[in-house]
Parts: structure tokens; C-alpha cells; sequence
């Protein structure tokens, strides 16, 4: 009896744990002398039967298996692959089965439209299980169109004989108007097995990545072309999956992110390996918080590679470029700030038309290993700059390279005639002072004086008379329009 008592007790605090087993108790009020003993000595057997079912489960070991959720009713939204038969152990094949759950969740009873035409399916969601699943072909969305679905909770991988050019998740249908608005893909892990991309968001309406994983692609971890509104977040996405220093860096390949697209967002992502970082060709996108650290320039890789289809309105704020920069093609409307730069990693202004308007690079940390590397350069092998305008470099700091601005203040003492200030170290375009101010003091003397020459970005002032003096200049590249 004072065994069972001491069980309770531990039972109550939690001590141990026990798989109760419906029991029944029953108390009879005792009819004769001794039967209450008789029903104390039950429930103490009874106590010992728990306690040693316990101690047997308790050093029983876990077995590895697969449970599947209970079955839905058929008014469900949330549709799990395993109930139509996908192997989450990645063994068998499962294109057919999650083909088949997706073909389900788009006939779902629908509530009303979004953009006209698009059914929307009133939060429908495809459940990977949190299993692993191999893919011969694509996954792609009916062409019935939809919106607000969600595919999310596990992990796809392509099969060794899975087609090279094409990725695991592919939001296309065979007309090129807009078919699919708020589709969400979040918390997936994408394997492409080196058998081409991850996902692929094509003519897609208000489209997220969240918290997702892509690796081993051989063309474009996530793509977008076209559409509108896609939002990557809070993902991972490299071809080879390290934390740096790899050896296989210079066989680094393919584009981590590929955006052929407007109004697009990419934010808090890491792209830890491919030859670009993020590949953009259109207007109106915004790069913050991402990490590149994929192939160094050094050995041929760019961070972010900005195309020139004509006005490039892309803004890069808060980022880190890890011995990796950026290109820029014939920039119009470029804003680079906030940014962190290191191991020699440039910005590049390349020059395929000759046109450089309205760039601001200011406010970013740059830091090198004294090789004399300049944070900002220009390329114009191909085109010199034509049109340069609004270009404003300034107030960047800098350890280990060399600090290019379009902005400059000096000052030189001397007596004589004649003073020059020579600004082409740091004036980053090589012969364009468009604008000088300057200041000469010469204590109690009253000279005449004359701004003389400003070319080879070079400041030279004349005074008629030889007087000890300094002279203060700012000279700026940034305005080339005169009003």
C-alpha cells in the first residue's frame, strides 16, 4: 500500500511518465470483515501492471515511420499528398500523386475572384507532410488559373533523370496572360539534383517565397519573368552548399535569383553560391537585407548584375556583398545605400550605350586589403559615357581601397601666383569638374584673382599679384545640366 502511494505521488509531480491504458476502478463498500483489504490489495496490483508497462515502453527504441495524417472531410482546403499516395521517404516516385493533389485542391469549392478571371480557393493549401518527395517532371499549376493556395511543409527533389532545363516548381500556363495571384510557397526545401532549377514564377500575380531552401540548381535557383509583385523572403539559395571558402568556387554556375520583371522584392535572403547572386532586367525593384557571398569577383562572379533594358529604377539598401559586387549596365535611377562591401568587393558602371542619369551611391562601407582597388569603377570598353547626369558618389567610407567620389573638397597653401588642386585621385570620372566653388584667404592682402583652368579635373586659380595664401575649393561632377 505505501508503494502505490509513493507512485501517485509521482505521478502527480510529473516525475514519470506512463501510456494509461483506459482502467476501470471500482469501490464496493465493504459487506464483511476484510474486504476492503481484498480491493487495496487489487488496486495496488493494479498499480504495479502500470508502472511496469511503463518501464517496458520507456526502454523501447523510436522507430523511424511515416504517419499520415487522419483523413479529411471532403469540404477540406488543406490537401495532403501522402493521402494520394506520394512516397515521403523519396524512394518512389511521387510526380503522379502530388499531380493528382493539386488537381484536387484547384477544384475546391472557390469563394468569389480575384483578378478577373482568376478563381480564388479560399485559402486552399497543398501539405507536403514534412516528408521528402522525388520529382521526374515539373510541378505546375492547372491551367484553369486560381489564387490564394499555398504549398508548403516538406521537401522536393529531382530525379537523376529529371529535365535539365526546366525547374521542380513552375508557375505557368500555356496562355501568357496572368493566370495565378497570391500563390504562396513557403517552408520548402527544393533539391534540383543538378538536373536544372528551383522554382520557376512566370506571369504570376502577387507571388511569395517564403522561408524556403534551393540548392543544386544548374541554370536559376528562383526565376521570375514577367508578372508582377513577387516576394522573396527570409530564404536560402545556393548551387553548392556551403559556408564559404569552397574549392569548388570556381566552377560556380548558374543565377541564384533571376528577376525579368518589375515591382519585385527580394529581402533577408542568402545566396551563398552561383556565378550571379541576383541577375535583374527591370524597372522598379527593391534588394534588401541579402548576403551574397556566391562566386568572388575575383574569380569571375557578381553579386548583382543589373541588365540595361532601359530604365532601371532598382534600389539595393542594407546589403552585404562578401568579396563580391555589383554591375550596373547604362544605369538610370540607380540607388545604392546603406550597403557593406568587403574584401574588394566594387560597384561597376558599364557603359553599353553611353548613359549614366540620376545614380546615387552614398552612405555604403567599403572594406579591402590595400591593393589599391577603387570602390566605384567604369567600364566603357564598349561605349564611352555620353550622357552623365545626376550622379552623386558620396559619403562612403573606406578601408583598404580606394575612396571614388563625384564630390571633392581640398585646400593648398603656397605664396606665389599661381595655385592648383589636382582632385583626379578621387573624382571618379576622369576629366569632368562641372561645377567649383572656392574661397582664397590671404589674410590682409586684397588680390585679384581668377578661376583659370579646371580641366583634367585639376583646379587652378590666378591671382595678379604674388601673396602668401590658401586657397579652399569643392568641385562637383554630379550636375551636368545647366538650367
Amino acid at each position: 500500500m505505501a508503494e502505490s502511494a509513493v507512485l501517485v505521488k509521482l505521478l502527480l509531480l510529473g516525475l514519470i511518465s506512463v501510456n494509461i491504458l483506459p482502467i476501470q476502478f471500482q469501490y464496493v463498500e465493504s459487506s464483511y470483515p476484510g474486504e476492503s483489504d481484498h480491493y487495496e490489495d487489487q488496486m495496488t496490483r493494479q498499480m504495479s501492471s502500470i508502472r511496469a508497462s511503463s518501464i517496458v515502453r520507456n526502454r523501447m527504441p523510436l522507430s523511424r515511420t511515416y504517419s499520415t495524417p487522419p483523413l479529411e472531410s471532403t469540404s477540406s482546403c488543406i490537401h495532403y499528398v501522402t493521402h494520394y499516395g506520394a512516397d515521403p521517404t523519396g524512394i518512389s516516385d511521387s510526380t503522379e500523386a502530388i499531380e493528382r493533389a493539386i488537381s484536387d485542391a484547384f477544384t475546391s469549392p472557390i469563394d468569389g475572384h480575384l483578378m478577373k478571371g482568376i478563381p480564388n480557393l479560399g485559402g486552399s493549401e497543398l501539405h507536403l507532410d514534412g516528408g521528402t518527395y522525388k520529382i521526374s517532371r515539373p510541378l505546375r499549376l492547372p491551367d484553369i488559373g486560381g489564387g490564394n493556395f499555398m504549398i508548403h511543409g516538406g521537401s522536393l527533389r529531382a530525379s537523376d533523370d529529371f529535365p535539365k532545363d526546366r525547374h521542380l516548381i513552375e508557375l505557368r500556363s500555356s496562355s501568357n496572360s496572368i493566370s495565378y495571384e497570391y500563390i504562396t510557397l513557403k517552408d520548402l526545401m527544393i533539391d534540383s539534383n543538378f538536373r536544372g532549377g528551383g522554382i520557376a514564377i512566370i506571369n504570376s500575380l502577387r507571388t511569395t517565397v517564403d522561408n524556403c531552401y534551393v540548392s543544386h540548381f544548374t541554370t536559376t535557383g528562383i526565376s521570375i519573368e514577367g508578372g508582377h509583385e513577387s516576394y522573396i523572403r527570409n530564404s536560402f539559395i545556393g548551387q553548392y552548399i556551403n559556408v564559404g571558402g569552397d574549392d569548388r568556387e570556381k566552377s560556380f554556375s548558374g543565377i541564384g535569383i533571376n528577376i525579368k520583371g518589375n515591382d519585385n522584392v527580394v529581402t533577408d535572403v542568402v545566396i551563398f553560391s552561383a556565378s550571379v547572386g541576383v541577375m535583374i532586367a527591370g524597372e522598379a525593384n527593391l534588394l534588401t537585407g541579402i548576403h551574397c557571398y556566391n562566386k568572388a569577383t575575383g574569380l569571375g562572379g557578381t553579386g548583382v548584375y543589373i541588365r540595361s533594358p532601359g530604365l532601371t529604377q532598382t534600389r539595393i539598401v542594407n546589403c552585404y556583398f562578401d568579396f563580391t559586387g555589383i554591375v550596373a549596365e547604362d544605369p538610370v535611377q540607380l540607388h545604392i545605400t546603406g550597403s557593406f562591401f568587403l574584401g574588394n568587393a566594387f560597384i561597376l558602371l558599364k557603359s553599353l550605350k553611353g548613359v549614366l542619369s540620376a545614380v546615387n551611391i552614398v552612405d555604403n562601407m567599403f572594406s579591402g586589403d590595400y591593393t589599391g582597388v577603387q570602390i566605384v569603377q567604369l567600364d566603357q570598353s564598349n561605349e564611352p559615357f555620353k550622357t552623365i547626369d545626376q550622379v552623386v558618389v558620396d559619403r562612403n567610407n573606406v578601408r583598404g581601397m580606394v575612396l571614388k567620389s563625384t564630390v571633392a573638397r581640398g585646400s593648398l597653401w603656397k605664396k606665389g601666383t599661381t595655385w592648383t588642386v589636382d582632385f583626379s585621385p578621387v573624382l571618379l570620372f576622369p576629366n569632368l569638374i562641372k561645377n567649383v566653388q572656392y574661397t582664397l584667404e590671404a589674410g590682409s592682402s586684397f588680390p585679384k584673382h581668377i578661376l583659370r583652368n579646371v580641366s583634367k579635373n585639376r583646379v587652378t586659380v590666378e591671382t595678379d599679384v604674388a601673396v602668401s595664401a590658401t586657397l579652399h575649393v569643392s568641385v562637383d561632377q554630379s550636375l551636368v545640366r545647366y538650367i
